[in-house]
């Protein structure tokens, strides 16, 4: 394999050359700068109450495929000319930190800014002369709509993407760009496939689930295949997991190549739907909350996906929000790189104590996806700092006098502690009506900085309180 090793960083060269593919004939699809006739398809007189429910013929519960090695690497040899091998690094910061080998799989750095450039790919290339003339059709929210947008677009397939209403405008109009026909109908996920698949059956279009599909499973093993060859050793691969498809495909590739090593699916516990297949023995409706990791959300996991995935999981972690916002804030500062919290839980994990049982071995994380709204990255960062220790609210009863306030300023700021917001009330305060309350939201440098500011105050006042202070150090209790 064509790879540059330096610094403990598998950066392969592009991958993106035009090369003849043995698996698969791609000389009928039209190249990524011919004009691809939009789908035309709309979804205007739908009610979505009165149509149909339309099965997905490629998801069946009484049937699942357990999809193979062999087409896990028919896959990569398939869309090596269209996706990125993206890059594995040694992380040497997380590495001293937890004591462990860290390598970090950097998958948002596929074109389109997640893992899902994969399956979507290999989905578009699969398909038949007729099926690609009567376009492809799916439901999404985020990184799947755009990856069927982008890859088959490039590949000459009309592509309808139909998303719910509350969807990001970035994503939507990332979709539209990519040259994809966008119907916003459903209020979430669930109504969007609804229409979705009764929509493939009217115009004889193809329904390619984002997490289901055979095909995209096995797309997305070639992640797997790609870790095993630049780290044969790997011990542990951790995987962030909602629907199925990237842990699944995953595993067929790794326990094909390194039966020894172990795998390790993430998810928000607010969306713990795979944790509850697990326990249940299949996939079962789970109750979805909104979550740091949306790419996680999905209330089913795939049929075809738990199916393969089952057998090879050493165990299920699910992760609180202050957790996954966590892992968003280390990456940040420790790696300079920016992911949506999908792609941040592996890293959460660890964080969290959850993986302290491999301390020395070589663990492998995928970084699954970067396509986090800027609109949300401040918030989820200063979210991240809270959990730190290091965004802290404090509340101190001061004497209501003249430079009362300004004395609690002047000593929490000669401690060497930033001050970011200050309120103070008086018609609420349960002291005497000669005392004010004064609440502050202050940033530290770190978690014993924050103990020692706590130390401070409570030596010179007698009604102070710090608002959800952690109880302990990030990584010293699971989170």
């Amino acid at each position: 394999m064509n790879m540059n090793k330096r610094d403990d960083c598998f950066c392969p060269k592009s991958l993106l050359s035009k090369q003849n593919n043995p698996e698969v004939t791609t000389s009928n699809f039209t190249s990524s700068n011919q004009p691809v006739s939009r789908s035309t398809v709309n979804a205007d007189d739908i009610d979505i109450d009165a149509i149909e429910e339309v099965p997905d013929e490629f998801c069946n519960p009484d049937s699942p495929v357990i999809v193979s090695f062999d087409e896990v690497k028919k896959a990569e040899e398939a869309i090596k000319d269209g996706v990125v091998h993206t890059p594995f690094a040694r992380s040497y910061h997380l590495s001293k930190l937890f004591g462990m080998e860290i390598y970090l799989k950097y998958d948002f750095k596929q074109i389109t800014g997640s893992f899902k450039d994969r399956g979507a790919r290999y989905a578009c290339l699969n398909l038949t002369d007729e099926q690609r003339r009567a376009g492809v059709i799916t439901a999404s929210a985020g990184n799947h709509a755009q990856a069927m947008s982008y890859h088959g677009t490039s590949l000459g397939v009309p592509v309808t993407v139909v998303m719910p209403v509350t969807s990001p405008i970035m994503k939507i109009t990332k979709c539209r760009d990519y040259g994809s026909n966008v119907i916003l109908k459903g209020k979430h996920y669930g109504e969007a496939r609804k229409v979705a698949l009764y929509l493939a059956k009217k115009h004889n279009m193809v329904f390619i689930n984002g997490y289901d599909h055979p095909n995209v499973i096995a797309g997305q093993g070639s992640v797997g295949m790609e870790i095993c060859r630049d780290l044969p050793d790997v011990d542990v691969v951790v995987v962030p997991t909602g629907g199925g498809g990237l842990l699944s495909g995953i595993c067929v590739a790794v326990k094909g190549m390194n039966p020894q090593s172990k795998i390790i699916a993430v998810e928000a516990e607010r969306a713990a739907g795979f944790k509850n297949a697990m326990d249940h023995g299949r996939p079962t409706d789970t109750t979805i909350l909104p979550s740091l990791a949306d790419g996680l959300s999905v209330p089913c996991v795939g049929y075809n996906a738990f199916a393969t995935a089952q057998p090879h999981i050493e165990k299920v972690i699910s992760l609180k929000e202050n957790c996954i916002a966590l892992g968003i804030l280390r990456l940040v500062e420790m790696e300079k790189v920016v992911v949506e919290g999908s792609g941040a839980s592996g890293v959460a994990a660890i964080l969290g104590g959850h993986l302290n049982e491999y301390k020395g071995k070589k663990i492998a994380i995928v970084l699954s996806g970067g396509n986090i709204d800027t609109s949300v990255l401040g918030r989820v960062l200063e979210r991240g700092l809270a959990a730190d220790g290091r965004y802290i609210k404090v509340k101190v009863t001061v004497r209501d006098r003249a430079g009362g306030v300004s004395e609690l300023l002047t000593d929490i700021s000669d401690n060497g502690v930033g001050i970011k917001h200050v309120m103070h009330e008086r018609a609420w305060v349960t002291s005497d009506v000669y005392s004010v309350l004064v609440k502050c939201i202050l940033e530290t440098r770190d978690y014993q900085h924050s103990l020692d500011l706590k130390e401070a105050l409570h030596k010179k006042y007698d009604l102070v309180e710090f608002v959800d202070f952690p109880s302990a150090p990030p990584g010293t209790v699971p989170c």
